[in-house]
């Protein structure tokens, strides 16, 4: 069943990713002719972001297949990590995109160019329609993918960019005042900068396999400690595989003679059912049952076993 959810779901992410790349292309060519014949910085910059819009629908959508394809003997997990490199490459080119915006706004700073205001707004009025059509296809699967949560802030800051053209071209158009260009620009530049920080934060923590935000290891370690019949938890660790998908293994220490199979049962119906964990991986001994042997390389670090939760 979960199986079939997630084949499902990415499907569904194929399909809306597929059309939003549709809708960013054309509309990109459209900004670069408008740009170059307008003269405006401001459409130049929005049609970079376009092109920076049209990558990361390109890239993720590379990843949602890719992360599709089967597990092997040597890939355990398949290529699930793929839409998390994704995410990450499209953070990166967030902030690159924004330097360049701040590069060339600065340049233009000292003598702006004339620019023919009334296309300016028509080019940037159609990019608002475009964005909200890529934002709206893009909606449903922004919570449950980082993925296509880094693909929807690169049409949402392209979205905010449209209206500061929109706004630069009226007031081009009403006053004739030239700095509105650039220093709109700047203004994209600093919404695309930002929309990058939580793509990049995210991306990081799972792929330093950090736990999975929302999730508190310490109250995991408790709970499961304060079940009836156990004893002890140690080696608890807690980390995400891919959006939506955290995984846990730790060992676990049960009285003597108790039933160790019916304990891990009640364990993990317990990840399952408050901590939304279905991937667990749990280590159940008797408490007491020996010591065992730890064989350590020498020039290998041992590595942290973390404070054991006691029942």
């Amino acid at each position: 069943m979960a199986h079939a959810h997630d084949h499902t779901h990415r499907s569904a992410n194929r399909r809306a990713l597929t059309l939003a790349l549709a809708l960013t292309s054309g509309f990109m060519v459209a900004e670069v002719i408008g740009g170059l014949l307008t003269g405006s910085l401001a459409l130049l910059a929005d049609a970079g972001h376009m092109l920076s819009d049209a990558f990361s629908l390109a890239l993720a959508l590379f990843a949602v297949w890719l992360a599709g394809r089967p597990a092997t003997p040597q890939r355990s997990f398949g290529y699930q990590r793929a839409e998390i490199l994704a995410a990450l490459a499209n953070g990166l080119s967030l902030v690159a995109i924004s330097v360049w915006i701040f590069v060339e706004a600065y340049r233009r700073l000292d003598d702006p160019p004339e620019v023919l205001a009334g296309w300016l707004l028509v080019i940037a009025l159609l990019g608002l329609v475009v964005n909200l059509a890529a934002a709206f296809i893009l909606r449903g699967g922004e919570g449950e993918s980082l993925n296509v949560s880094a693909a929807m802030r690169h049409v949402l800051a392209d979205l905010a960019g449209s209206v500061g053209v929109m706004v630069a071209g009226l007031v081009i158009l009403i006053t004739g005042w030239r700095y509105a260009d650039p220093l709109v620009s700047v203004f994209i530049g600093l919404l695309v900068l930002g929309s990058s920080w939580p793509i990049l934060r995210d991306s990081i923590r799972i792929l330093l396999e950090a736990s999975p935000r929302g999730i508190d290891p310490d109250e995991v370690g408790r709970n499961m400690a304060s079940l009836p019949g156990i004893k002890e938890v140690h080696d608890l660790h807690v980390w995400t595989i891919t959006s939506g998908f955290p995984a846990l293994s730790a060992h676990v220490l049960v009285a003597s003679g108790d039933d160790c199979h019916a304990r891990r049962r009640e364990l993990e119906a317990l990840l399952h059912d408050r901590f939304g964990i279905e991937h667990t991986t749990l280590q159940v001994d008797h408490e007491h049952e020996g010591q065992l042997i730890e064989l350590e390389m020498p020039e290998r670090r041992p590595a942290a076993r973390g404070r054991p939760f006691e029942g």
